[in-house]
């Protein structure tokens, strides 16, 4: 379903960066990691990705941060999917003014988030 796509997934919780990885790699993407919003932004200055899986609350510096940082110093349009393990608040506003695409609560169902970076991805190809 993912081949091909390259994800840059930004989490600072273990458990819940391998759960995605092994999520979207038995899906064919290729992913690369980073544990925080510094870390996500060395990344995406040294290389491409076709979108960001990003947690929103990390150390150092969070995702809503970094997708502003993103956006607006390194004049990246990478999609960017926040994600949010707070079910009962509603980040999407804050999420969408940063520049992130949307925002899904985890957990997430495997067939759900792939399908989420196809259609995000097909939407800012058009």
């Amino acid at each position: 379903m993912l081949d091909g796509i390259n994800i840059l997934v930004v989490e600072d919780n273990e458990l819940n960066q391998r759960i995605t990885n092994f999520i979207l790699l038995k899906q064919g993407a290729t992913i690369k990691n980073a544990t925080n919003g510094k870390q996500a932004i060395e990344l995406l200055r040294e290389g491409h990705f076709d979108i960001v899986l990003m947690d929103l609350q990390m150390p150092e510096m969070d995702g809503i941060a970094t997708a502003r940082y993103v956006r607006q110093e390194l004049k990246n349009d990478v999609p960017i999917i926040g994600i949010t393990a707070d079910m009962f608040t509603n980040d999407t506003p804050e999420c969408l003014e940063a520049g992130m695409s949307m925002c899904i609560a985890k957990p997430f169902e495997a067939k759900t988030i792939g399908s989420l970076i196809l259609d995000v991805i097909g939407a800012t190809s058009n």
